[in-house]
């Protein structure tokens, strides 16, 4: 059964995977939170959840997440489904809607994994049909979310990037850049994680993912496993700053799946997001006005809270973040990392 909501806009802010031991904490507390994602399988029912999310979506902005449409799929796609997906987006009308470039069906058998695609001509054709089928029936723009990678097909005609860009170009959807993604398979595939992020549309990145990984060990190398169990790690951190110092601020989302610990941690983890992003629009800010006063003396900073911050972070947080210069940003986020594990 579908209803009206009130219009709740996703900012470019950091918010929170909603996971069920927290759902009465999120209806009790109502925390500050800058909007919540859900896996659309877990709400294709009724039940109490169900219920539970029609009451969170009155007072945050929704975003649903796929992981079960299997866009790669040669055969097209199974046709309950996506109309469950439809009804799940008519019933909480979010604000944005994203699914995985894999796929995970195969004669009939569904696995449970989100496996890579051969990029190449005869794949991007199928996706982007795949694609623009579930666009009509949402009657909306999907975006579509990169991939962790732990093996590649040799015969690939293209980089993922290349992959996506063109898919782009042919549907119109947009793009979900998850970061941690970017780095495990950039450490699994030995490519630039950078030069992945560089080389993606800029105008089609709607959101973004943040993630912890697991590290495995075999024999002399090391795995990254996208396991979305822990917090997020500096190396990553380091990549968001590259993200947002190209792409500018986006909607970021903190995911956790594995080990979830209690709700102030995600929500800890959603600040320092916040906080990273304004210290870089800071930074860019002061540069500009230094670009602009070169010749003359500049004028002093008067800070505006409702002209010039971009983020509802706290005015103390902000200033913290704002101490830092672009030259000591990567040291920073060692430091940040480092003093947050020990105050938690």
């Amino acid at each position: 059964m579908s209803r009206a909501f009130q219009s709740l806009a996703i900012p470019a802010s950091a918010g929170i995977g909603l996971r069920s031991p927290h759902i009465t904490e999120m209806l009790t507390r109502r925390p500050s939170a800058g909007w919540l994602e859900v896996h659309a399988e877990n709400y294709m029912g009724e039940g109490a959840g169900v219920e539970a999310l029609e009451r969170l979506r009155e007072i945050y902005p929704v975003s649903v997440h796929g992981v079960g449409l299997s866009l790669g799929s040669a055969r097209g796609l199974d046709r309950d489904h996506l109309e469950r997906l439809r009804k799940v987006c008519e019933r909480f009308q979010p604000d944005l809607v994203s699914e995985h470039l894999a796929w995970s069906v195969a004669d009939g058998a569904y696995l449970n994994d989100l496996l890579p695609l051969r990029y190449d001509e005869d794949a991007l054709a199928i996706v982007a049909r795949n694609v623009e089928t579930v666009q009509d029936a949402l009657k909306r723009r999907v975006l579509i979310e990169n991939l962790s990678a732990y093996v590649a097909f040799a015969d690939s005609a293209m980089s993922e990037a290349e992959f996506l860009s063109e898919l782009v170009a042919r549907t119109g959807c947009g793009l979900l850049l998850d970061v941690n993604n970017v780095q495990v398979s950039a450490h699994n595939l030995q490519y630039d994680a950078k030069a992945f992020i560089d080389a993606l549309p800029a105008a089609a990145i709607e959101e973004i993912h943040l993630a912890g990984h697991a590290t495995n060990h075999v024999g002399t190398d090391t795995v990254l496993i996208d396991d979305h169990g822990s917090r997020v790690p500096p190396v990553v951190w380091a990549l968001y700053q590259h993200a947002i110092d190209r792409f500018g601020p986006r909607p970021t989302l903190i995911e956790w799946d594995t080990d979830v610990p209690v709700l102030d941690v995600l929500l800890g983890e959603a600040m320092w997001a916040d906080m990273l992003t304004a210290s870089i629009m800071f930074s860019r800010k002061q540069a500009a006005r230094r670009e602009q006063t070169t010749e003359t003396r500049a004028p002093p900073i008067r800070l505006s809270v409702e002209a010039e911050t971009t983020t509802s972070m706290p005015v103390l947080a902000a200033f913290a973040a704002a101490r830092c210069a672009r030259s000591c940003m990567p040291a920073a986020l060692v430091s940040i990392e480092e003093e947050y594990h020990v105050a938690a």
